[in-house]
C-alpha cells in the first residue's frame, strides 16, 4: 500500500472524530511511528502497539483521542495549517507523498518508534514460565531425535543447538528492550504496569486507558 493510502486511511478515521484510531502499516515500526505522529498532531496520543495478522507479520498501533485542552489546540492548529491533508495536500510532520518525517519531526517520530518497538518486542521477551516451556520442548525434541536417529550425540547436539539459539534470542530481546526503556526514561516517560502486568511507558500526568478506552489525566 502506498504512503498516500496509508495516510489517507488514518486521516479518514481522524475526520470521523473517533475516540480510537487504528494504524496498521504492514510490519514496519518506522512507518507506524510516522503515522502515529500524524495522529498526535490531530489531538491523539499513543496507546499501545502489538503484532497481529498472519504469523504476527502486522504491526497494529492504537491511538486514543487525548482529552486535554492543549490537544484540541494542537488539532485546530494542524487543521488550519494543513487544510488539504489526505487530498493531495501537505501532511503534518511528513515529507510530501511519503512516510518519512521532516527534520523538525524526526525526534518525535524516533520516540514513537521506540514506544512501538518496546511494545511489539514483548512478544519475544520470555518470562520464566515461557523459558521453562521452551527448554522442555528442546528436551522433548532431543528425545524424539534420539528415537529417530539412534544417535545420542546427534540428538543431544541438535537439541542443544536449538536451546542455545532460543536462549540467545531471549537474551538479545531483553537487552534491546532494556536499552529502549532507558531511552524512553531519558525522554521523560514514566514506566508503569498495566492490568496484565506488562511494562508500559506514559508521558508525565498521563494514565492508562480506563474501561471506556480513553486516556485520562
Amino acid at each position: 500500500m502506498s504512503a498516500e493510502r496509508h495516510t489517507a486511511g488514518v486521516l479518514q478515521q481522524i475526520a470521523g472524530q473517533r475516540d480510537v484510531v487504528e494504524i496498521a502499516p504492514q510490519g514496519s515500526a518506522p512507518k507506524a511511528a510516522a503515522l502515529a505522529h500524524v495522529a498526535e498532531q490531530y489531538g491523539y496520543t499513543y496507546g499501545r502497539a502489538y503484532r497481529t495478522g498472519f504469523k504476527n507479520s502486522l504491526i497494529q498501533v492504537r491511538m486514543y483521542r487525548d482529552p486535554r485542552p492543549d490537544a484540541r489546540v494542537r488539532e485546530a492548529a494542524t487543521i488550519a495549517a494543513h487544510p488539504r491533508a489526505g487530498n493531495g495536500g501537505t501532511v503534518p510532520g511528513l515529507k510530501q507523498g511519503s512516510l518519512k518525517p521532516l527534520p523538525e519531526a524526526a525526534g518525535a517520530v524516533a520516540v514513537l518508534k521506540d514506544l512501538v518497538t518496546f511494545d511489539v518486542m514483548a512478544l519475544y521477551v520470555a518470562d520464566r514460565r515461557q523459558k521453562l516451556l521452551v527448554h522442555l520442548a528442546c528436551a522433548v525434541l532431543t528425545v524424539l531425535l534420539f528415537i529417530d536417529t539412534r544417535s545420542p550425540v546427534e540428538a543431544v547436539t541438535s537439541g542443544g543447538a536449538v536451546a542455545l539459539l532460543c536462549t540467545v534470542a531471549f537474551k538479545v530481546g531483553t537487552v534491546r528492550r532494556r536499552m529502549i526503556a532507558r531511552r524512553l526514561t531519558d525522554a521523560g516517560f514514566l514506566a508503569v504496569r498495566d492490568e496484565q502486568g506488562d511494562q508500559r511507558f506514559l508521558r508525565p500526568g498521563q494514565q492508562l486507558p480506563d474501561h471506556t478506552n480513553r486516556f485520562t489525566v
